[in-house]
């Protein structure tokens, strides 16, 4: 599986997370739904709370902060947010459809537990 590498920095800190092509796609293929998507960015956070600590976020997004860290994967911009950027650095997310369901998934080298809900780590 090929990883998009086309890097757009805001601020100082290197993207914390990349797309995989499949989940590029998707999310350009949900952009495309939007009205106004040219103005939006998909936003990647990290929430307290979950069974874990702290649980993945992620929306559209037409606001952007100074400390944003963005990184563009083809037409698809991702913004993450500073605080959360440390909680993700070197993150993937990805999509999959299959036979189990569909959606996004985010794998984290920095989690050390996870809860079976797959959107909740410590």
């Amino acid at each position: 599986m090929a990883l998009a590498t086309t890097t757009v920095k805001i601020g100082r800190r290197p993207g914390p997370v990349t797309l995989t092509d499949r989940a590029a796609e998707k999310v350009a293929q949900l952009l495309a739904e939007e009205e106004g998507a040219d103005q939006l960015v998909l936003r990647v956070a990290v929430r307290p709370g979950g069974c874990s600590g702290y649980s993945y976020d992620m929306f559209f997004d037409s606001e952007l902060a100074d400390d944003d860290v963005v990184r563009s994967f083809g037409d698809v911009r991702v913004a993450v947010d500073a605080d959360s950027a440390a909680l993700i650095q070197g993150a993937s997310l990805d999509y999959k459809d299959g036979l189990q369901g569909a959606g996004f998934h985010i794998t984290n080298p920095n989690a050390t537990r996870t809860c079976g809900c797959g959107s909740s780590f410590s």
